[in-house]
């Protein structure tokens, strides 16, 4: 029986399990109980030998709309989740068919395979708000190509699937959100023909780099993270936000 409350869905189909963020009502927004339940069902899909590989999705038109500026999680909780898809002896495959904003580009770069509409929309928002892309550039950084990062991460411009793929955040764009599933039925096919002893070692190797930078530089960004998020600056952004105004420094 599915749990009305859960924030969390969970299907399974051959051996994928799909989990969906399902808080269409905050947009599907990191808040600290979206991110202890996503993590509860990956630690899950880790432990289960019949999972092969994970989906992760969404319903709604927001992929992730990035942390919840009412209930956000702490610093130390995303950084856990963040490396706990990174971790995942399974692939972690991204199917998003909306929106991708600030945090939610963390979970996308953490996957290790990732397909989106050509709807879709992507933005770094921090920078609008008064805070920094800290704790997301644990899996973005390693991943992305750092000139193009660079202009979208002091903008906060919203940007489309080909340039995120030209970023290195997507494999792959399906035109419609129904073409999608279509795009990742070979990928998905490809894991179920695989050995699960060598998916979870050749994940190894895919991911060493980016949680060499985990090792060294999380505990730095989650200073900032808390630093910044604790500012006048992020006060007054954030304010702005829900009051759907510019934030003072606009000029």
């Amino acid at each position: 029986m599915t749990d009305p409350t859960a924030l969390i869905g969970r299907t399974r189909a051959r051996a994928v399990d799909t989990l969906s963020l399902d808080s269409t009502g905050t947009r599907n927004a990191l808040s600290a109980a979206l991110v202890t339940e996503l993590a509860g069902a990956l630690a899950d899909c880790g432990k289960d030998p019949d999972v092969r590989a994970v989906v992760l999705t969404h319903t709604g038109t927001t992929f992730c709309a990035g942390a919840d500026l009412r209930d956000p999680p702490h610093p130390d909780a995303l950084v856990a989740l963040l490396r706990q898809i990174v971790e995942l002896p399974k692939p972690v495959v991204a199917r998003v068919t909306g929106h991708v904003r600030a945090g939610g580009l963390g979970l996308l770069a953490a996957c290790d395979i990732a397909a989106a509409s050509t709807d879709a929309t992507f933005a770094f928002t921090e920078v609008r708000i008064g805070v920094a892309p800290a704790v997301i550039s644990l899996p973005v950084i390693p991943r992305a190509d750092p000139r193009a990062l660079a202009r979208y991460y002091l903008t906060g411009e919203r940007f489309g699937p080909a340039e995120a793929v030209r970023l290195g955040l997507l494999t792959v764009t399906a035109d419609r959100a129904d073409d999608v599933d279509d795009a990742l039925a070979p990928v998905l096919d490809g894991l179920r023909r695989s050995s699960p002893q060598a998916l979870a070692e050749t994940k190894r190797l895919l991911t060493a780099r980016v949680l060499e930078t985990f090792d060294r530089d999380a505990a730095e960004l989650t200073a900032l993270s808390a630093r910044l998020f604790s500012s006048p600056q992020a006060r007054e952004g954030m304010t702005a936000f829900l009051e759907r105004r510019d934030a003072a420094w606009v000029v």
